[in-house]
């Protein structure tokens, strides 16, 4: 097809913006980007899209979430509530996903996926726990995503907390999933897989060494660290080691690694994490939520650490995420010239567009280039000031809003058109995800008791 009427905003190195240009897809690919007139010569007989002013991008990445954290929404702790993030874990978290069936597993994943397509996020790194509905639990994700038509790089979180025989499973599930992916069974192109690692406070070494014995060659680890104090306090009790630091002691850091939060973390870890080539990933609404604390980023992006930007399981508004971002580092330093647009625009744009690279690794992804993927959004935003490459990310901070994005677009496909959603019946699966929700609430409320 062609797309035409659209103010390209391409997130090359450096941005460029085109106007009166159009985009020629085909096989699921950008394959040229001309002016409009000269597409429109070239190809009279070719379905057109019409974007109708609005800006044309690429879609969104989101670089950590939990689509199984869904049913949480609304959700009030029935006792005394937490007093730090240990008891968060224990009072909200491990009870809920305690309580999940693979139904309520694919419920959630639905719910997070229509989330996903109606607010521009084309690729999600998800990081799914279901202690008690562990094996095929990826499939039942990936069988959502298939159908949502989106990008999704999947894994389980092995941890001990349940027990020997679950972190078994756990293990096993990765291990199944990875190798399924290996073997060609990617939904065209759409599904990767990494290796799911909950926390070091919830690990043993032994698990740890059982994790890094049984995944295949080079295969990547996505893992929280240090979110809060706690984990640093357990990783030092256990072996002597900070979190980082016994990471690597296993074997775990390589460039295929993802290290979600890194809060606590201090300079020999930051070392040791810039060293192995690892990545970052930055929460900073789920950070500010728990109360765990503000992250260094800047450091890390000076010390050439790629950080990039996830929710955490919030809603996959990035641009929310791009606004706490900017945000929080200013308050918590006490200075507004701290974290400016452009560094988080290197995170939310260019870091994210580069780890989504490794796992879809057949054409540019995150750029309007030729020969990239075609994952666009549409966004229909109107400054009344000047929009340029070079502040583009300060409008993104303080106009753009995810209720803007009007089309959505994977590999070609529509998935969303003037913000009715195509691949998924969104008032179904809210209706289903709701009377499944009682059920696993009241579930949850036994797990808590």
């Amino acid at each position: 097809m062609l797309i035409t009427n659209g103010k390209l905003i391409t997130w090359e190195e450096p941005n460029q913006i085109l106007e009166d240009y159009a985009l020629y897809v085909s096989n699921g690919r950008i394959v040229e980007i001309s002016p409009q007139n000269e597409l429109l010569t070239r190809y009279p007989q070719e379905e057109q899209l019409d974007a109708k002013g609005q800006y044309v991008m690429p879609g969104n990445i989101c670089a950590h979430t939990h689509f199984y954290g869904a049913f949480a929404r609304g959700m009030a702790i029935p006792v005394t509530p937490p007093k730090d993030f240990p008891e968060i874990l224990e009072k909200l978290w491990w009870p809920l996903d305690r309580s999940l069936t693979l139904d309520d597993v694919r419920a959630s994943a639905e719910v997070m996926l229509v989330d996903a397509i109606r607010h521009g996020t084309t690729t999600l790194f998800d990081h799914h726990a279901s202690p008690n509905a562990i094996d095929g639990s990826l499939d039942v994700i990936a069988e959502a995503v298939a159908q949502a038509g989106v990008r999704a790089v999947l894994c389980y979180e092995v941890t001990d907390r349940d027990g020997a025989a679950q972190a078994r499973a756990g293990i096993a599930e990765n291990v199944r999933f990875i190798e399924r992916i290996r073997q060609g069974d990617t939904a065209n192109g759409r599904l990767a897989a990494t290796f799911g690692l909950h926390a070091g406070l919830t690990l043993s070494d032994e698990t740890l060494e059982a994790c890094q014995q049984a995944a295949p060659e080079d295969t990547g680890f996505h893992i929280h660290v240090a979110e809060s104090e706690a984990d640093e306090y357990d990783s030092l009790a256990k072996s002597g080691l900070r979190v980082v630091d016994r990471l690597h002691r296993k074997h775990l850091l390589s460039r295929q690694s993802i290290l979600v939060h890194c809060v606590h973390v201090d300079m020999r870890e930051v070392n040791l994490i810039a060293e192995s080539g690892a990545w970052v990933t930055h929460q900073p609404r789920s950070n500010m939520n728990n109360g765990v604390g503000v992250a260094k980023i800047e450091d890390f992006m000076r010390m050439g650490i790629p950080v990039c930007l996830g929710t955490d399981g919030f809603s996959h508004t990035m641009w929310d995420e791009w606004k706490a971002a900017y945000l929080v580092q200013k308050l918590w330093h006490h200075d507004s010239r701290r974290m400016p647009a452009s560094d988080v625009a290197v995170m939310g744009a260019y870091h994210n567009a580069s780890l989504a690279g490794m796992y879809f690794q057949h054409a540019p992804i995150g750029r309007l280039v030729k020969g990239a993927y075609a994952d666009l959004i549409f966004v229909d935003y109107h400054p009344f000031t000047p929009l340029t490459p070079e502040n583009l990310p300060w409008h993104i901070v303080f106009g753009f809003q995810a209720s803007l994005v009007t089309t959505t677009m994977v590999a070609g496909k529509v998935l969303m058109k003037d913000r009715q959603l195509l691949t998924m019946d969104e008032k179904a699966v809210s209706a289903h995800a709701i009377e499944l929700a009682k059920k696993t609430w009241a579930r949850y409320d036994q797990n808590v008791r």
